[in-house]
């Protein structure tokens, strides 16, 4: 495990970990979005495709780097996949409700906590790398 080879401890472990995470879900959810996934997981019918792709691409970076740190926990990986995939219907489904668009308050309120639930997970997962 990542923490007990650290000579630095599982703090700095986790802090690196969490660095990493947050990379990885600025390049999952920002560079390698595109166009068709962002407005895809948005559409009233045919969502499930496009955010079954985005939270897959999650998913794999996720699973890359359990299993460089602790292989034996690949399925955070599916973990990753699952809180994602709600968190981001969760937003679709309350941002329609709200009719919020880019110009609302609202919606960047609900942008800022999508991305706050995102790094909460990031962490929780780090925390698992290290610890278990």
């Amino acid at each position: 495990m990542i923490g007990q080879a650290s000579h630095w401890g599982p703090g700095w472990a986790v802090a690196g970990l969490t660095a990493v995470f947050a990379v990885k879900h600025f390049l999952a959810d920002f560079v390698l979005q595109t166009g068709w996934i962002a407005r895809g997981k948005d559409c009233h019918k045919t969502w499930v495709v496009p955010l079954l792709t985005h939270v897959a691409v999650h998913a794999v970076a996720t699973l890359v780097i359990a299993l460089i740190v602790a292989p034996h926990l690949w399925w955070l990986a599916l973990v990753d996949f699952g809180i994602h995939f709600a968190v981001d219907r969760g937003k679709t489904l309350l941002g329609r409700w709200g009719r919020w668009s880019p110009h609302d308050a609202r919606y960047w309120w609900l942008f800022g906590f999508d991305q706050l639930l995102h790094q909460l997970t990031n962490i929780g997962i780090a925390l698992a790398l290290v610890l278990l």
